[in-house]
């Protein structure tokens, strides 16, 4: 066993993953891996809860390094001019341990269906991270040789890049063997535990003894790991000496301070996009009296902005364009290393004056993290050692680029600039354009657009943000209307889900009709709430919010559920201080359950099972006392309580079963007027000594009104 290398473990709860979970079937899991892991291995488990009955699927897992893995399960498009990077993944049975070697994950895809009364098929998905750390690692030191020895164990080195390094150049020197001809070495530079295209291989097995690998823009300011391992066999020595070469750059640094100098003309000069006149920055691009070095880039100071939750606006300091020329790239730092800034989208957007645009001349532009792409004078592909970037450019043709970058990794980003002549590069020495740039973190796209909701998610104290689309539309930013309702449709399904609301004008009058007053205020808040809460809900053209949306939600929620509740008590017939005692009860049970969990379809059944029991308590109590079946009157059992029992039996079957987010507006409208029927139908008659609408008139006279609550011992009918 290798003594420089130490184990760890860590692992998070597991997670419930269900095709008909209100949030969705993924969820996030997000783990940091150490800097110094050689080694990194995933355990990653699913087994099958709920149903036995439930069918094996497959269970589709991403993984990313520095963000959340972007995911497309559903095949949706994307908006215009949006750019990622590709998410490494596995497919893996339900019911399987499966072992992995690779880096954050996410599981996929979403279903239409509602949550509703039956069990649903559910499956609970374990990760673990084993890492393999070293302890003991050599460092390497810019321009001194490094003696290695190679036999059986790799070594180990790591060597620090400091901002503004050019070019990095690792050299095997004097690399012999004792049983082998050239240098048998395989060197590894970068972390073993990402992927292949955050890797750079040198295999060294040529006759000759040097053998070297170039790594242009390194990552700025941040160790760099370096695996050496031997391809001569368990028992053959290899030496040889590892030597790094820094190549730094001279940044000419535009900060605040050198704008405050300048004359006010020069501030005026400065505001149109020429830079003040100075001797050093007549040295740009030759060589600078001090060091000999030449400058390598113009650097653009950047202000961080921070303006809500992964909402951050970046702007250079005092001005809007930054000036672009040939000689050299024009560079902006983006600070996206907080940790929380990777839930959001990255935006770009980039405009020039036409009329300071050549026909022959392109302002080319690169968009790197970790560092940024400077070598614009031999290729214009925006690769930097470890990265691909995002090219754009800008011409007469097309004067305005945008790039959207949905979850940014964690780092500094990079904006490159620099002026191109294709044809003559002479064209080009003098030039310079002025570049107008809006640079934001947002947390979703135009903040999902009319036919979607932002909606802000949490794990573990990470954050990251996403858009719940509405009315057929899909996509990242609900900008697919491939499957998109018409206006029309919209329409109807508001006015559907509003008006069918209505229907409970008819328990409301039966209620006023028989002295129910109290019920007749439950129904009356339940259809004021339902219907604006629907009104609320609707997206794009067809919406109307008279309350914020979450406070509408939950109050028509806790309508639904106390309607139910005070309809079951007032069949159970009980006496009225036993009634509203149960009545108050219930509805402090109902909303302590919402505010648990607005969702549970239990949550609102267990109150209601639990009145059903008193009801029939009472009735069975009744039957036995009187010696006869409760209520009396089949003409109350055939007209008023198996029409009511079955509409209601239907619209519960309807709500559990048959709900869908396709047919949501038809079938939900179908359950408001079934359960305001059933209310309607299922009411008990007034007492037979009671008056219609006697409460109604009682209540504008001075007299008190009085009610015998003895017992009933007549006959309903």
């Amino acid at each position: 066993a290798d003594i420089r290398l130490v184990s760890e473990q860590f692992s998070q709860s597991p997670q419930r993953l269900s095709f008909y979970s209100w949030y969705g079937s993924a969820r996030l899991f997000h783990f940091r891996v150490p800097p110094d892991t050689v080694l990194l291995r995933w355990l990653l488990q699913v087994s099958q809860g709920g149903d036995p009955t439930c069918a094996k699927v497959e269970i589709t897992v991403y993984f990313r390094y520095g963000a959340p893995p972007v995911i497309n399960p559903l095949g949706t498009s994307f908006p215009a001019n949006t750019s990622m990077q590709p998410s490494f993944l596995i497919k893996m049975p339900s019911q399987s341990m499966l072992p992995s070697t690779s880096p954050t994950q996410h599981p996929a895809p979403s279903s239409q269906k509602i949550e509703g009364f039956i069990p649903t098929c559910a499956y609970i998905f374990q990760p673990d991270m084993l890492v393999v750390r070293v302890v003991e690692v050599s460092i390497l030191e810019p321009n001194t040789p490094l003696p290695q020895t190679l036999l059986s164990q790799p070594s180990y080195l790591k060597i620090f890049v400091p901002e503004y390094t050019q070019e990095l150049l690792l050299e095997l020197q004097g690399c012999v063997s004792n049983r082998s001809l050239g240098c048998p070495v395989h060197l590894t530079v970068g972390s073993a535990t990402l992927p292949s295209n955050f890797q750079k291989v040198l295999t060294c097995t040529g006759p000759t003894q040097t053998c070297r690998l170039l790594l242009p823009s390194p990552p700025w300011d941040r160790w760099l790991q370096v695996t050496a391992k031997s391809l001569a066999g368990p028992h053959v020595l290899v030496a040889f000496s590892t030597v790094a070469s820094l190549t730094a750059c001279r940044p000419w640094t535009i900060n605040f301070q050198h704008l405050l100098q300048n004359s006010p003309n020069q501030s005026r000069n400065t505001s149109n996009g020429l830079l003040p006149p100075s001797p050093g920055y007549q040295d740009l691009g030759r060589s600078s009296a001090v060091g000999g070095s030449p400058f390598c880039l113009l650097s653009y100071q950047v202000m961080r902005e921070d303006m809500d939750v992964v909402s951050v606006h970046f702007r250079p300091l005092d001005r809007v364009s930054v000036l672009v020329r040939s000689d050299v790239p024009s560079v902006m730092r983006l600070h996206l290393n907080t940790g929380m800034d990777s839930g959001g989208s990255l935006t770009i957007s980039l405009w020039a004056n036409k009329s300071v645009i050549s026909n022959n001349t392109l302002v080319k532009v690169c968009v790197n993290a970790a560092s940024p792409f400077l070598s614009f004078n031999t290729s214009l592909n925006c690769t930097t050692a470890f990265f691909q970037g995002y090219p754009l450019s800008l011409s007469t043709v097309s004067r305005k680029a945008n790039l959207i970058i949905p979850y940014p990794e964690t780092d500094s980003w990079y904006l490159s600039l620099q002026l191109v002549c294709l044809q003559s590069p002479e064209e080009c020495e003098k030039s310079s354009v002025l570049v107008e740039t809006t640079l934001s973190l947002v947390p979703c796209l135009n903040d999902c657009g009319p036919y979607g909701q932002c909606l802000l998610l949490r794990r573990h104290g990470y954050l990251y943000a996403g858009c719940s689309c509405k009315a057929g539309w899909r996509g990242w930013s609900c900008t697919d209307n491939s499957t998109a309702q018409t206006v029309a449709q919209q329409r109807m399904a508001a006015l559907l889900l509003t008006l069918s609301n209505l229907m409970f004008l008819a328990p409301i009058t039966l209620s006023v009709y028989r002295c129910l007053l109290v019920e007749a205020s439950v129904y009356a808040y339940t259809m004021f709430f339902s219907t604006f809460y629907h009104a609320c809900d609707q997206p794009g053209e067809a919406v109307l919010c008279i309350l914020n949306y979450d406070t509408l939600q939950y109050c028509d929620f806790l309508g639904s559920g106390v309607s139910i509740w005070v309809t079951i008590l007032c069949m159970a017939r009980l006496k009225a201080a036993l009634k509203y005692v149960l009545l108050l009860l219930g509805t402090l049970v109902f909303a302590m359950s919402l505010q648990l969990d607005r969702r549970g379809a239990w949550n609102m059944m267990g109150p209601c099972l639990f009145a059903f029991v008193v009801m029939v308590t009472m009735w069975v109590y009744r039957c036995g006392h009187r010696r006869h079946c409760y209520p009396t009157s089949w003409q109350r059992w055939v007209f008023f309580l198996l029409p009511g029992i079955s509409m209601a039996t239907v619209a519960i079957s309807i709500y559990a079963s048959m709900m869908t987010s396709g047919n949501y507006y038809y079938t939900h409208s179908i359950w408001h007027m079934l359960l305001a029927g059933s209310t309607a139908f299922l009411l008990p008659p007034r007492d037979k000594h009671t008056e219609p609408w006697a409460c109604s008139q009682k209540l504008t006279c001075h007299y008190q009104i009085c009610k015998n609550h003895q017992e009933e011992l007549y006959t309903v009918t």
